[in-house]
This record gives C-alpha cells, sequence and structure tokens, in this order.
C-alpha cells in the first residue's frame, strides 16, 4: 500500500457527465508524439481497490495532462555516419501526471469493474509484448549482421572462435523468429472471437529475449575489439592531416572501404556501447514488464496438469483421472 493515494492513476470524483482523475503513469514511451493517452490498470484490483480500477482514452492536451520528458537523444544533432540508429531513432520517455483531469464518459472504458481490471492488464501485457518480439526479431538480425559484417572486415570470419561466437547469436535470432511465428500461427480467441497471439508463446519468446539480450550483445562486442569505442569520428576522416593516417590504419583487406568499416563500427557503438544502446538495453529488459511479469504468466498459461500427467506415466506410477 502507497503512503500517498495518488500515486496510482484513480478516480476522485464521479460526476454526471463524467469522472475526474488523478495520479501519474511513469514509464510512458512516445507520450509526448501521440494524439491520445490511453489508460490502463496496472495490474488486477481487489473490491477495496475500486477508484483504482479505471481506464480510459483523451488527448494529450486535455487541461490538467502534464508529461515531463527524458530522451536519450543528444540535445544537438549529430550525424548519421557517427549515430546510424540514433540519428533516425530519438524516442522520449514520459512521465505523464494527471492532475485532477475530467473525463467523459464516452471515454471512459473502466470505472470501478474491479474484476475487470486484471483483464485489461493482461491484453495490455500481451499486445505490448507482440510488438515488442516484432522488433527484437528484427533487432536480433541486425546484431548477427553486424557481427557477420565486423569479422569479415578484418579477415576473422572462419576462426573458431567468431564461428561459434556467430552460431550462439544465429541461434538466439532464430528461435525469436520461431517464437513470433508459431504465436501468430498459433492463435487463441477470446469468447467475444477476438483473435490474438498465443499468451504461452509470447511471453516464453519475450522472456528469451530479455533474458539473454545482454549477452548477445556481450558476444557482438566480443568479436568487434576495442575499435567499438575507440573508433575517431567522421570529422576525423574528413580532416587534411588526420584523414590521411585513418585511411592508412584503419586498413585491413582489399574491398573494404574505410567508410563502410567505420560505419559498421559506429553501429555496433550506437546501437550496444552508447546513449541510445544503454536505453535499448533497459528497454529489451523492462518494456512489456520485466522477467518476473513473463514469468507469471508462463506459470499461468502453460498446461502443468497435462505435464504432470506425462511425468507419471513415464516413470510408471499412479495416475489419478
Amino acid at each position: 500500500e502507497q503512503d500517498d493515494p495518488d500515486l496510482y492513476v484513480r478516480i476522485v470524483d464521479r460526476k454526471s457527465d463524467g469522472i475526474v482523475v488523478r495520479g501519474a503513469k511513469l514509464h510512458i514511451t512516445g507520450a509526448s508524439l501521440v494524439h491520445e493517452q490511453v489508460v490502463m490498470p496496472t495490474k488486477a484490483m481487489r473490491p477495496e481497490e475500486a477508484d483504482y480500477a479505471v481506464s480510459f482514452s483523451i488527448p494529450t492536451n486535455t487541461s490538467g495532462v502534464k508529461i515531463i520528458n527524458r530522451s536519450f537523444a543528444e540535445e544537438t544533432a549529430v550525424d548519421p555516419f557517427d549515430y546510424p540508429f540514433s540519428a533516425r531513432a530519438s524516442m522520449p520517455e514520459g512521465f505523464v501526471v494527471f492532475d485532477d483531469v475530467f473525463v467523459p464518459w464516452e471515454r471512459v472504458f473502466l470505472a470501478g469493474e474491479t474484476h475487470l481490471a486484471g483483464h485489461f492488464a493482461r491484453a495490455l501485457g500481451l499486445w505490448e509484448r507482440t510488438l515488442g518480439l516484432a522488433e527484437a526479431v528484427e533487432h536480433a538480425e541486425i546484431i548477427v549482421g553486424l557481427a557477420a559484417l565486423v569479422t569479415e572486415q578484418q579477415g576473422k570470419e572462419r576462426k573458431p572462435d567468431v564461428q561459434n561466437t556467430l552460431a550462439e547469436l544465429i541461434a538466439y535470432a532464430e528461435l525469436l523468429r520461431m517464437s513470433l511465428d508459431y504465436a501468430v500461427r498459433n492463435f487463441e480467441r477470446t469468447p467475444s472471437g477476438m483473435v490474438t497471439p498465443n499468451v504461452l508463446a509470447v511471453n516464453v519468446a519475450k522472456y528469451h529475449y530479455a533474458a539473454h539480450f545482454h549477452e548477445m550483445v556481450r558476444n557482438l562486442q566480443d568479436v568487434s575489439g576495442g575499435l567499438v569505442l575507440t573508433l575517431p569520428k567522421k570529422a576525423d576522416l574528413d580532416h587534411p592531416v588526420a584523414g590521411p593516417l585513418l585511411r592508412k590504419y584503419l586498413h585491413t583487406r582489399d574491398g573494404v572501404a574505410i567508410e563502410d568499416r567505420m560505419r559498421v563500427f559506429n553501429g555496433i557503438r550506437d546501437l550496444t556501447a552508447d546513449s541510445y544502446g544503454g536505453w535499448q538495453q533497459v528497454v529489451a529488459l523492462q518494456a512489456g514488464g520485466g522477467l518476473l511479469a513473463q514469468r507469471v504468466m508462463m506459470n499461468r498459461t502453460f498446461d502443468i496438469e497435462a505435464a504432470k500427467h506425462k511425468a507419471l506415466r513415464a516413470v510408471g506410477a499412479t495416475i489419478k483421472e
């Protein structure tokens, strides 16, 4: 229980034409970029928590809505050559505060129905994790590609240790891709007929992505070497004195352009070891709920009774029907 009742979004007044809400949502990616703020319960609610069982959608510019932004992006424009990902991928994070905000009834989805709050929260988690999984598949393939490129450009792509690392990255990427494919092909239907991805598959895949992402980043950095951090910038390459020196000492093999080699290293640094990379490492773990959220859903949705039944049969024990 919180010392301050406003720490979760709650209903503070009910009127004939709507409700008044107060509280905050603390981790809303892109909140300042969208036209509507869609608010959902954060968890299942007990009967005495009816004021917190609230869901609605309102325009971002509604009176009383305040957004406090934080971004990983540089405050000044950066060169896409040096920052190939973050130069085009700024994503602000928002603290969204509802300071006695009036919501008309026609925009209210839930107002005190505690028995439905958990359904809302779980549905949000499912679709958040599904979107995150789709992006993870793309992200993982890019990591494999960067590892392959950086080792080829250094002429060490056939070394056993590199081949082993690439295999680890490929296994990670392919398990994510196959999991997403399974989740979509083996879709489920709600009692009302709505189609959703397979809940267990999505949570297992999101857990796999988050639990092993930092290990995959380590693998990419390990095969890349120290130039991930020490590589000079494009301005140095264009400098009349420094440029020729860089072209001489960054050379590895015929057919590898210095600019392309720098772009690959810049991509690895930007994606895994700079401001955007730091943001990405936390997002991989926390977006859609941390590891505990996926563990909870796996325990809820896996057919544990069928597994116990199969185990009893395998060991010849008595099976109770």
